[in-house]
Order: C-alpha cells, then structure tokens, then sequence
C-alpha cells in the first residue's frame, strides 16, 4: 500500500488545504478513494492526490534561508542608495 494526501482548492483565489490522507494500492484506487470521501461532500472544486513519497518537506534551514529581507523591501533602501548617489556626485 501507498500513501497519499489531499488537498482541495475552493473556487476562486483560496489556495489548497491539506484534507487528509489515506492508503491505497495504486494511483487509480487513490483517486477513487479520494473523490469518494472528499469529492462527494463538495469540499472543494478543484483536488489535487499527492503519492507522500513525491510531497517535498523544507527542514528549518530552508526556511530560515528564506527570511530575507530583500524578500520584504519597503523602498526605504534604494531610496537611501540614490540619496548617497546623489550627494556623491554633486
């Protein structure tokens, strides 16, 4: 048996949430089990079944890595740098 998560996509701009998961012996059974306990009660629009094997986990490190804070620029920096420019060069 293999395992296999859910996820569903309402209609419109929400993203996919994590339903459920649940074992199945192969990728056509996975997709009867899901649209059967989770397509029927119109949870979703949209359904995405994922093998676990294939879902990618980021440890801590990855997502440290991601908290920059170029991620996050207010302006404020390059504003500063064509001021110091600026003034450079007068």
């Amino acid at each position: 048996m293999k395992t296999y998560e859910v996820f569903l996509k309402k209609e419109g701009k929400d993203p996919f949430i994590h339903a459920g998961s649940f074992d199945a012996p192969d990728d056509e059974m996975a997709l009867t089990y899901a649209r059967e306990a989770y397509g029927r009660r119109s949870e979703g629009d949209q359904m995405w079944v994922v093998l676990r094997d294939n879902v990618l986990v980021a440890d801590e490190l990855e997502l440290g890595m991601a908290n920059r804070t170029h991620k996050h620029n207010d302006g404020q920096l390059v504003a500063e740098l064509r001021r110091a420019k600026s003034s450079n060069e007068s």
